[in-house]
């Protein structure tokens, strides 16, 4: 619907979500809807924010500042969805209200020190490269059982679940067998009652991901529309 506006865009994306829940078994209370709001204004975060939206992600960290500065009064949650650079950990810690993409030990430690300085506790998800890509981050599948268990030991992280994309398809379906093991790994982790997000699904393929146990869908371009070229900037 690319003339749609945001509210219209918005009500498709309700209707599949109760769709895929009734099709698995599932209430549409049970799916957060995270809207992927990188690259995208303040005044269509406003717009979202009308129609009864309140978690929104970011993957650049100056973006997402300038962005929870402007709407610092505003009742949201922002998360953290691209690649953290060590060197950047000290300004997500805190700001962000969930981290999607811890993947490697160094990072968790560093996130882990930087959260105790403030005397803080961070929540964090694990993520996993489910397809095994090269060019993506994500811990190994193999391995990702075994890191949880190291990133929930860490005292000032509070591990909450795993996240993953999925090899790029023009084809739902394509995604099921990933979320299929993302599923199964977040069932193998075992990190006690607080481990309850699984983030995976996007505006491509959400319904299917949905099907597979999705508690959290990262949606953007179905809800915002076509992206712009955002200003350069480093995560």
């Amino acid at each position: 619907m690319p003339d749609a506006t945001l509210p219209q865009r918005l009500a498709t994306i309700r209707e599949q979500i109760a769709d895929a829940c009734n099709r698995s078994g599932r209430t549409a209370e049970d799916i957060t809807l995270l809207a992927v709001s990188k690259t995208c204004p303040v005044t269509a975060i406003r717009e979202a924010m009308t129609e009864g939206l309140c978690c929104f992600g970011e993957s650049r960290i100056q973006e997402a500042a300038d962005k929870i500065d402007q709407l610092a009064q505003a009742e949201v949650q922002w998360h953290m969805i691209g690649p953290l650079q060590r060197n950047k950990v000290a300004k997500a810690v805190g700001v962000f209200d969930l981290i999607h993409t811890i993947d490697r030990l160094s990072l968790a430690q560093r996130v882990d020190r930087i959260a105790a300085e403030h005397n803080h506790v961070q929540p964090v998800l694990v993520q996993v490269n489910i397809g095994r890509e090269t060019q993506k981050h994500g811990v190994d599948p193999d391995d990702a059982v075994a890191f949880c268990r190291q990133v929930a030991a860490l005292p000032h992280l509070q591990l909450r679940g795993l996240m993953g994309i999925p090899p790029r398809t023009d084809h739902p379906e394509s995604s099921r067998p990933y979320y299929r093991q993302l599923k199964q790994l977040w069932q193998a982790v075992e990190a006690g009652p607080k481990f309850d997000i699984l983030s995976m699904g996007m505006s491509g393929d959400y319904p299917v991901a949905i099907e597979e146990g999705a508690t959290l869908i990262r949606v953007g371009s179905a809800l915002f529309g076509p992206r712009t070229t955002p200003t350069p900037t480093t995560v």
